[in-house]
């Protein structure tokens, strides 16, 4: 170790030793940080951080202080991206029960675009602006912390010797006996290079997967078959696929919002049966939790599983059959209906195969924005219903996307008559008396009774839909994309939805009697539970093509 300079050394008084001791609190606490957001246990902090001693041993192996400099920042950017890393992990699973992938990144604009819907753009830009600001705060202080830890060593070379020794030695011999502390794992500890190296391995194996989803991807007996045979059953018939955002389990069994759900859906279901319907109901298995519905609707679409942004952006960029591509070849126009969307999305034509597109920009919703929701769904169902079901038309094959249940779940409009929908206007009273989602998020037991609430409001929306639209020919899929999550669906919840049948022709039942469904729209324990990837070639299987 090269000794310093005595004006850079100088004497240690009672500010210096002060400033020596908060970096070297900086050095063993902070890089343990990745470890206690992923643990949860503060029992993780009476750890000994390898990255802080190799980096010590490497300063003090450097004659050159600039060079030091560069050292100290380079660790002090690798803990800060460990913390970074391990924190949207975290956050990761809490919202979508999955573990973050660093391909996957595009999510995170996302998840901003969400919090903005939540509290507001420009309180989301101060929050984001925070966040950076926290960060380079820590990681110029851990480069900092370092180099003042380095110049007191220096000072004293024969004691910062044997001290930076003892030190090393310490968490070797920590390391080799793998000398337990509760239930934080080892004392000696390398939280930050594990945060990194976690998230670099998970991001390995699914570049691995990728090579096996182009397989599956390929794998479609139902891509040669003639139009002419792809659902022949359904000749003439309007089908709709209707996605309730975030209706999962939850909604219906063990929770708190379910007594409400289900007696919204008893009474949809006495309803629907007064004006000639039947239903079956029961449940699918979504590949997501809590968010990132695009991978559950291509999931239903494509009969593949996919469950990560990798997978979905491969998936879209092949010619694989979905089932608004297989109906547009078989003769119906397909319509995609997407509220929330504002900008050109060319997937859904290229892709999807859809014909028409309505979003934001076209549905001529001149009505408040409540949260991520930008159109209430009734109006979007009566626009739909307007523009594509009304006179002698074309059959129609549609996906469309309910979307007020999305969360933060607030503020939340209400039913309103059919006929007094207009252009929007008369939920301008409604924003002003609803409460705000920052309002509804500071107690768990809000949260969840405003997330039943905006399930009622999607299904009755529905069922105000079907009151409305006069058509024998109507046949009606409607699911959850996903469980909401944890904090209304509790800790391992599965990742079930419910999924029904709504139609009027008994033709439409027979077809899919070997299904096993039950009666009705409230699916209980025992009904039978598909993976979502199985609906796309039971669908074909039951109402035209054969494999």
């Amino acid at each position: 170790m090269t000794p310093i300079p005595r004006a850079e050394a100088g004497a240690l008084g009672t500010r210096g030793r002060l400033g020596l001791g908060v970096a070297i609190a900086a050095l063993v606490l902070v890089p343990l940080a990745p470890g206690i957001i992923e643990h949860g246990s503060a029992l993780g902090l009476v750890r000994l951080p390898a990255e802080s001693v190799v980096t010590l041993l490497v300063l003090a192996l450097i004659p050159w202080r600039p060079a030091r400099w560069v050292v100290a920042g380079l660790f002090g950017l690798f803990v800060v991206v460990a913390i970074a890393l391990a924190a949207i992990d975290s956050g990761y699973r809490a919202a979508v029960g999955a573990r973050f992938v660093l391909i996957d990144w595009p999510q995170l604009g996302d998840a901003y675009g969400v919090l903005g819907d939540s509290i507001g753009e420009l309180a989301a830009s101060a929050v984001l602006a925070a966040i950076v600001v926290v960060l380079v705060g820590t990681g110029a202080a851990l480069a900092w912390a370092a180099m003042k830890t380095d110049a007191a060593l220096r000072g004293r070379p024969r004691r910062g010797r044997t001290a930076l020794a003892a030190v090393t030695a310490a968490w070797i011999v920590a390391a080799l006996v793998a000398l337990p502390f509760g239930g934080a794992g080892q004392v000696a500890a390398a939280a930050s290079a594990d945060s990194i190296g976690s998230a670099a391995a998970r991001t390995a194996a699914t570049l691995r997967a990728q090579a096996e989803l182009a397989r599956r991807i390929s794998d479609d007996d139902f891509a040669e078959v003639p139009p002419s045979r792809l659902l022949a059953a359904l000749r003439g018939k309007d089908v709709l696929l209707v996605f309730v955002e975030s209706y999962g389990k939850a909604a219906l069994h063990g929770t708190p919002v379910s007594r409400g759900v289900v007696e919204m859906l008893r009474e949809g279901e006495a309803s629907l049966a007064q004006d000639g319907y039947a239903t079956r109901s029961a449940w699918l298995t979504s590949p997501t939790f809590g968010g990132v519905s695009w991978l559950a609707h291509a999931t239903l679409q494509s009969g593949l599983w996919i469950d990560t942004q990798a997978d979905y952006a491969e998936v879209l960029r092949s010619d694989r059959l979905t089932l608004s591509g297989a109906f547009r070849q078989a003769g119906w126009r397909t319509v995609g209906v997407v509220p929330s969307n504002i900008r050109e999305w060319d997937e859904g034509r290229e892709f999807y195969g859809f014909e028409a597109l309505y979003d934001t920009r076209n549905l001529d919703y001149r009505g408040p924005k409540f949260g991520y929701a930008r159109v209430p769904d009734q109006y979007t169902l009566k626009q739909f219903a307007d523009r594509e079901l009304a006179g002698e038309h074309q059959p129609v094959m549609a996906e469309i996307d309910l979307v007020s249940s999305h969360s933060p779940w607030a503020p939340l409009p209400t039913l309103v008559e059919w006929d007094e929908l207009g252009r929007g206007s008369i939920f301008d009273e409604q924003l002003a008396a609803s409460r705000t989602a920052a309002e509804v998020w500071e107690n768990p037991a809000t949260v969840r009774r405003f997330y039943g609430d905006s399930i009622e409001y999607s299904l009755g929306s529905l069922f105000s839909f079907f009151e409305r639209v006069d058509d024998p020919n109507l046949v009606v899929v409607v699911l959850g994309d996903h469980q909401p999550n944890a904090i209304v669906s509790g800790d391992g919840a599965d990742h079930d939805v419910p999924i029904h049948v709504i139609a009027k022709d008994p033709a439409v039942f027979e077809a899919i009697a070997a299904w096993g469904w039950e009666e009705g729209l409230h699916p209980d324990a025992t009904a039978p539970v598909w993976r979502m990837d199985e609906f796309r070639d039971r669908f074909f299987e039951a109402f035209g093509a054969e494999r």
